[in-house]
């Protein structure tokens, strides 16, 4: 017998892709429980871990589906009738999604819950940009549950600390699709209210009406908000926004900008731009200017380059970070006909179109 016949083959170890997370935030009793429950308790042939922060508005779910001892589970995975998994956790999850990866095979997706006063930047900037995570997970978007009855009250509350959105605003600023919770129990007119109150803050993001967070899930799940794939949704998220204006509203300073610039940038331009506006804000203004605070930003920016490079460029607080993506993605008709090269939307305080132009413009001719 040949001996090659008896060549035992080399395995080729299987390519795992990454999973998506998905955030899931909102004010204290706006119905992220209730929409949780729903995902863990219907059957909708998806295969989902979902990460419940105890510190949330309760543990009546954790009760109701008697998981782990006297209704408390930490750290350990409970598989339900439908196929999900579930466990609740005391801090931001992590430690529960390294867990949890040792299950990979038994779920497509994972949604970690937030607590209800809970600002989901910084745990956004954990998953978005952890090169370890990186190769396991990554972050697909931010879903914000917004009480239809009482969310405006929410909205409209002032923080002590002054120059500081509080967390019903900021969870809608970074909020990539919102649901408006409890239509049935509000009147035409305050559904029209708190819609029209979430588009002057955040006018990049998908909003939907529910009632006791039914939603189909396709609609929740790959977003792909922070990746090169979410793309393509980004001309269909600069017409909401320039659709939204930059009205004032209760907050008077949480808006959206848009920003189309119709020349290349340079990388070191760009950079330049970015340094100033998120971590030298207070060096743009003089006197008794507030500075600009941006809570969110997305772009897709055409680099000087030969070849030109496209970008897609992500921000949340002071972290950004960009990915090259496809020209034939990367272009769309301005208002005025004419094709722009790079196009953003900003969402933060204090923001101002012309004055975000003259930085650019700034930094163009500064490091040219």
């Amino acid at each position: 017998m040949d001996s090659d016949d008896d060549d035992i083959p080399e395995l080729v170890p299987a390519q795992l892709q990454p999973v998506p997370v998905t955030i899931i935030t909102g004010y204290l009793g706006a119905g992220k429980t209730t929409l949780l429950n729903y995902i863990l308790t219907e059957q909708h042939e998806k295969k989902i871990a979902v990460i419940l922060n105890e510190f949330g508005e309760g543990s009546a779910l954790e009760k109701s589906i008697s998981v782990g001892d006297k209704g408390d589970l930490f750290e350990e995975w409970l598989e339900l009738r439908n196929g999900c998994l579930c466990c609740s956790v005391k801090d931001n999850g992590i430690k529960a999604i390294e867990n949890l990866m040792t299950k990979r095979g038994k779920f497509d997706y994972i949604l970690l819950e937030t607590t209800g006063l809970a600002d989901p930047g910084p745990i956004a900037s954990m998953f978005w940009l952890d090169k370890e995570l990186g190769s396991d997970i990554y972050l697909d978007g931010i879903v914000t549950v917004i009480d239809c009855k009482y969310g405006m009250q929410q909205l409209q509350e002032v923080k002590e600390e002054a120059g500081l959105a509080n967390e019903a605003v900021r969870q809608v600023a970074l909020a990539d699709l919102i649901i408006v919770n409890k239509v049935d129990l509000a009147s035409p007119r305050q559904v029209a209210d708190i819609k029209s109150e979430i588009k002057s803050i955040n006018g990049a993001a998908e909003v939907i009406e529910t009632q006791r967070c039914c939603v189909d899930l396709d609609r929740i799940l790959d977003l792909k908000a922070y990746s090169g794939a979410g793309s393509e949704r980004f001309e269909n998220l600069l017409s909401e926004a320039k659709n939204s204006g930059e009205s004032h509203h209760l907050d008077k300073s949480v808006v959206t900008v848009t920003l189309e610039f119709m020349r290349p940038v340079s990388q070191n331009s760009l950079d330049l731009f970015l340094q100033k506006l998120l971590w030298e804000p207070s060096s743009l203004v003089t006197g008794d200017e507030q500075p600009p605070s941006v809570l969110r930003l997305k772009g897709l920016v055409t680099l000087s380059e030969v070849p030109p490079r496209h970008v897609l460029l992500q921000a949340v607080n002071e972290m950004y970070d960009m990915e090259t993506v496809d020209s034939a993605v990367a272009h769309g008709p301005s208002s005025d006909g004419e094709t722009p090269v790079s196009r953003f939307i900003f969402i933060g305080r204090n923001l101002d179109r012309e004055k975000l132009e003259q930085l650019l413009l700034e930094c163009l001719v500064s490091s040219s």
